[in-house]
């Protein structure tokens, strides 16, 4: 008998989309379904810059890309302001990433544009993003090299900076704000634990000095104790140093908690948009993306 009520309770309850407990599960193909419905009437580029409240820094419009003849993104708007973050969540293949990739120009764009300052940066490649856009991309898969020294990993974060020594005076300033790598600047990156290879990861995206962080995943693969340092390094990022943070990460609810705003993507469009705190009480999100 207890067996059977432990199977039944087993069979009830399982995990959701996110994170927790639910009572019912939901296949990954019916919660697009019902994004998808959420997808009617998406909020406008007025909501959007009412969220942002200010001029904003960065600005996407009636953006149109993909990979070679294959649309993912279809006229896609974002807005977000100096020194804010900004969480996209949806389900699987919805084009959260693309967004990142286009930003930074890895992605084939057929129509919009995006804007930094109201300067056009649509077509420019990634190395000039990074070096006059101040435009910065943090790879969600491990991009250390780990037969290389951490030191060496920092200076491969300069390459595009005139001189070797200007590289090695900006990996200075970092390591010094990091003790943690610097302890370990003589060590093969490889022996790193997941934890200090994100922070390695994110230390050496900022020798260029840039003022907007693209972070694909900051959580992916990590155990909880090194998730909580990496989004307290990225709140430093915004709080203290004024970086402006896009990100996409797997884990929406920690995602919601730390960005000022939230969008949520079904199919390459835009259905909802609001503050970090208001999309963690919406219902439909929470039962979709939450697992609640």
């Amino acid at each position: 008998m207890q067996e059977d009520e432990k199977q039944k309770d087993t069979e009830n309850t399982s995990i959701g989309y996110g994170l927790g407990p639910v009572d019912t599960v939901i296949s990954v193909e019916e919660v697009e379904r019902q994004a998808t419905r959420l997808a009617a009437g998406g909020p406008d580029r007025e909501y959007l810059a009412k969220l942002v409240g200010q001029e904003p820094l960065l600005a996407i419009e009636g953006l149109r890309a993909g990979y070679g003849k294959m649309v993912v993104l279809h006229e896609f708007n974002l807005q977000i302001g100096s020194g804010q973050s900004l969480c996209l969540i949806g389900p699987n293949g919805a084009g959260k990433s693309t967004i990142l990739h286009s930003i930074y120009g890895f992605t084939t764009i057929t129509g919009g544009t995006i804007k930094i300052q109201n300067n056009d940066i649509t077509r420019l490649s990634p190395n000039e993003k990074l070096k006059h856009a101040g435009v910065a991309y943090i790879l969600q898969d491990a991009s250390i090299f780990p037969d290389m020294t951490v030191e060496e990993n920092m200076l491969m974060g300069g390459f595009l900076m005139d001189k070797p020594s200007q590289a090695r005076e900006a990996a200075e300033k970092v390591l010094a704000k990091y003790p943690r790598l610097a302890e370990r600047r003589n060590q093969n990156a490889g022996v790193l634990s997941g934890g200090e290879r994100r922070l390695l990861e994110i230390s050496r995206a900022l020798i260029m000095e840039p003022q907007v962080l693209l972070v694909d995943e900051p959580s992916i693969g990590l155990e909880p104790r090194y998730i909580e340092m990496v989004f307290e390094i990225l709140d430093d990022l915004q709080h203290h140093e004024g970086k402006t943070i896009i990100m996409v990460e797997q884990n929406a609810k920690k995602g919601l908690e730390f960005a000022d705003i939230g969008y949520v993507l079904v199919s390459g469009q835009l259905a909802m948009a609001g503050n970090g705190d208001e999309l963690m009480q919406n219902p439909e999100v929470g039962r979709l993306f939450l697992g609640g």
